[in-house]
């Protein structure tokens, strides 16, 4: 795998720099470099997307190999933005991600490229079409730069591991998990091999390896952005989101991918309810009069020594910008309603996908999938827990809509924050710090995500809050009402201008 990507990294390269010898010259630093930068420079003519792309192609060739983040690099990519060059020539109007390159988790179909999910069974698979959300963003002038490597099946919260691709490390310190399941995609990211990147979310999976890498990752209210051409996990909780260095750069991914989809019904749930606009939240006086909840019930739970004094350091940085913070605010039956609400249904709908896109008589059902093999002891044991499951189990499996135990437990928070007039609640990402790959077994904990958004449907957005002595990240969580993307996003955005905690990683060595 790694010799395929470096052959077609070298191929590329070649291409651009033979085709266009007057760009050789032009560096462009890619160190935090965000949208609006680009599209600044793109019209006052200082680098084009084709130079900028085989900047970034040479950034992946020379930094992937220590943190194993990506999988596939897109062998069009430098005409595309070579195609797009000549648009803009012409046109003299740049698309909203136009010349934007992106890199896209592997459970999410891309055309021309595999879409493996980090799995053997999947490892020949080469969509025919984008998914809705990819179509979206090359529509928008995106350019898909390259797929990241991920837990396979996105199983595991915990790490990254795939038979696909092996085991992604975290950027900050090499011997440390990034999170799992989007961590080649936040790996990647933080490392800045690409601008923006995709995710899905589970219960975990943007906003733990966004925390563990310091971006901003965004799980969107569920019904707000298709599922439609991604891999499954457990549908009535996938949703698929951006992971970025800036709250800015998310957001513009999130206002092109938001929208309703035919192909996925749940979307049905967002018709009026998406304005068009979501940058003009992008507001850096947006926490001043909010009104923020704290959950002690998470933070406060077997939470690290020093990832409380990074959130009570949060709390105050909260109160500074502006907001009332609410200390402690209480859910009735809190423990309760947080029970028995994980729906396993990855038979029926890992088999649906199969049939839908796979298209291969050889490869229909889960046994079929065992059968493929993983070289992830994490990933063969949940297989063969799902098989061994009684497939009508998943028979009362709602969506958060209609699913009486969601709804109930989703009512209780809402109907608290209603009653204080809360804008959001808080709370860490994670209660600890990231594990070691060695050692990820023992020393997973602390995981905030899984226990809330993913069962409610609520949008939950984290952001960087600052990193241990060990310069290992920590994430700040904004959990909001349905829909609340708009208050989500002035919230984070005033937090993350007044605090600036995001520092790209100090490249280190496995061992240090």
């Amino acid at each position: 795998m790694k010799h395929t990507i470096f052959s077609s990294l070298l191929l590329l390269l070649f291409c651009l720099f033979a085709c266009e010898p007057a760009y050789q010259q032009q560096k462009i630093e890619l160190e935090e470099l965000t949208i609006a930068e680009i599209h600044k420079a793109y019209g006052e003519g200082t680098y084009n997307a084709k130079n900028l792309i085989a900047t970034y192609l040479t950034a992946i060739k020379e930094q992937n190999e220590d943190i194993n983040a990506i999988t596939t690099v897109n062998p069009n990519a430098v005409s595309i933005a070579q195609a797009l060059d000549e648009e803009y020539q012409k046109t003299k109007k740049l698309r909203p991600l136009h010349g934007i390159p992106i890199i896209v988790k592997d459970n999410i179909n891309t055309k021309g490229l595999p879409t493996t999910a980090g799995a053997f069974a999947l490892q020949d698979f080469i969509p025919e079409e984008n998914a809705f959300i990819i179509e979206k963003l090359v529509k928008a002038g995106a350019i898909i730069i390259a797929k990241s490597n991920m837990a396979e099946w996105a199983f595991s919260p915990k790490h990254s591991e795939s038979s696909t691709g092996g085991t992604t490390h975290n950027p900050y310190n090499l011997n440390y998990v990034p999170a799992g399941s989007s961590g080649g995609t936040a790996a990647s990211i933080a490392s800045n091999l690409g601008v923006g990147g995709l995710g899905t979310d589970t219960g975990n999976s943007i906003r733990g390896p966004s925390s563990h890498c310091a971006l901003v990752g965004f799980r969107t209210t569920l019904g707000l952005i298709s599922r439609e051409g991604v891999v499954p996990l457990f549908l009535g909780n996938d949703v698929v989101g951006p992971m970025c260095r800036t709250v800015a750069d998310a957001t513009r991914m999130m206002e092109i991918m938001a929208g309703h989809d035919p192909n996925d019904p749940i979307t049905k749930n967002a018709l009026d309810k998406t304005p068009k606009n979501y940058t003009q939240f992008l507001k850096e006086d947006g926490l001043k009069g909010a009104k923020i909840g704290v959950l002690r019930e998470l933070s406060d739970h077997e939470i690290d020594p020093e990832i409380k004094v990074l959130f009570e350091n949060a709390l105050k940085d909260l109160h500074t910008l502006g907001a009332e913070v609410i200390d402690p605010v209480v859910v009735v039956n809190f423990s309760n309603l947080k029970q028995d609400q994980w729906c396993p249904t990855f038979r029926t709908d890992v088999e649906s996908f199969l049939t839908t896109y796979v298209k291969k008589d050889s490869m229909k059902t889960l046994e079929d999938i065992i059968e493929a093999g993983s070289t992830s002891d994490f990933s063969s044991q949940r297989l063969n827990s799902f098989a061994s499951m009684n497939p009508h189990s998943e028979a009362e499996c709602l969506d958060a809509y209609h699913d009486t135990r969601r709804i109930a437990f989703r009512t209780a928070i809402e109907h608290m924050m209603d009653s204080l007039k809360l804008d959001a609640i808080v709370y860490p990402s994670w209660n600890k710090k990231p594990a070691r790959i060695a050692f990820f077994e023992e020393e997973y904990g602390g995981d905030n995500s899984q226990v809330i958004a993913p069962h409610t449907g609520q949008p939950a957005f984290t952001v960087p809050m600052g990193a241990s002595k060990e310069n290992l990240p920590a994430g700040l969580q904004f959990l909001g009402k349905m829909y609340a993307e708009p208050t989500l996003i002035k919230l984070v955005y005033a937090y993350e201008q007044g605090t600036k905690h995001r520092k790209p990683p100090i490249r280190t060595k496995k061992g240090e």
